[in-house]
């Protein structure tokens, strides 16, 4: 566990300092900046010259990220430029948004692969080819459509989810749950798609093994062999691949939460941008970043325990 704790270390800060200089620095790529964004396009050039000065844009670029990756270290990543609030308070509130809907998009994704995958894999009829047809189609669906058809069938149609807008859980469990599940089974129903590919592969290979000949011999039933020792045997790689979907899935709640107005970390971003607020976009994109990682450190230690392999 140390060994494993020290090589997440070593590979995971050089990760996170690399991933905010090339941000800093692709960032003053983009054409404009926070000053002409905040005073409008028609704004006195002094006033912007002025306003450059203040927000000391008008230092060198790489003294510009120091002075960031000093205070960075200390917790501090600064102040947007658009709105003058913390940039850790704005991260705090819209991180739960953003965490519940992955969270919820993980957990569909798994259970709807799983179950499409072994139902795949034991049923090599009708069935399986029917599942392994609704697996491709959900993974060539592009995530802004499959999101306009859920709220048209939805919320336009049947009216039984909103089509937009967010209730925070401690206001309404009910309202919260409503408000959430047309964009978590966006991201989850495209997602399983993956999961039921691997599962299913991985169940296939597993069932033809001599352990499950030799369960079958001792009178074992079926269902406690697929679902106690050949479901786990196969575990490892599907655990793997929700480990690459979550930081997929951080990606589509940038598109997401724009479809459905949610106010998460992938709107932050985008708005953000439109601004040339780069300290939001730093600190959005940092803790992206640390998110990964940690994701990354979690599908390990689930790896581990389901493989033997793993630990030796």
């Amino acid at each position: 566990m140390r060994s494993l704790i020290s090589r997440w270390l070593a590979t995971s800060v050089p990760l996170v300092f690399g991933v905010s200089m090339l941000t800093f620095f692709l960032g003053s790529l983009v054409p404009g900046d926070a000053a002409r964004a905040i005073l409008g396009l028609n704004a006195d050039p002094d006033a912007v010259a002025t306003l450059h000065h203040q927000l000391g844009l008008d230092r060198p670029l790489w003294d510009q990220y120091w002075s960031w990756l000093i205070r960075a270290l200390h917790g501090d990543l600064g102040t947007s430029v658009a709105s003058g609030s913390e940039i850790w308070s704005d991260l705090g509130a819209r991180l739960p948004v953003t965490l519940w809907l992955i969270g919820g998009s993980v957990l569909v994704a798994a259970i709807v692969g799983v179950t499409l995958g072994v139902t795949a894999a034991l049923r090599a009829g009708f069935v399986g080819r029917l599942v392994d047809v609704v697996a491709l189609l959900g993974a060539s669906v592009p995530v802004f459509w499959f999101a306009l058809l859920l709220v048209t069938v939805f919320a336009v149609e049947l009216r039984v989810f909103p089509a937009i807008g967010y209730v925070p859980l401690s206001q309404s469990p009910g309202q919260w749950a409503s408000s959430l599940a047309l964009p978590v089974l966006t991201l989850g129903l495209t997602s399983s798609a993956a999961i039921a590919k691997q599962t299913r592969d991985g169940v296939r290979t597993q069932m033809q093994r001599d352990y499950v000949l030799m369960l079958r011999a001792r009178g074992v039933p079926e269902r406690t062999i697929v679902f106690k020792h050949v479901l786990r045997n196969a575990g490892a790689p599907v655990v793997t691949l929700l480990g690459l979907l979550v930081v997929g899935m951080l990606g589509g709640t940038v598109l997401v939460e724009q479809v459905f107005v949610l106010p998460g970390l992938g709107g932050l971003a985008v708005d953000a941008t439109r601004a040339h607020d780069i300290p939001e976009v730093q600190g959005v994109t940092v803790l992206f970043t640390m998110i990964i990682v940690t994701v990354n450190l979690a599908v390990e230690l689930i790896h581990r325990g389901l493989d033997p392999k793993a630990r030796a």
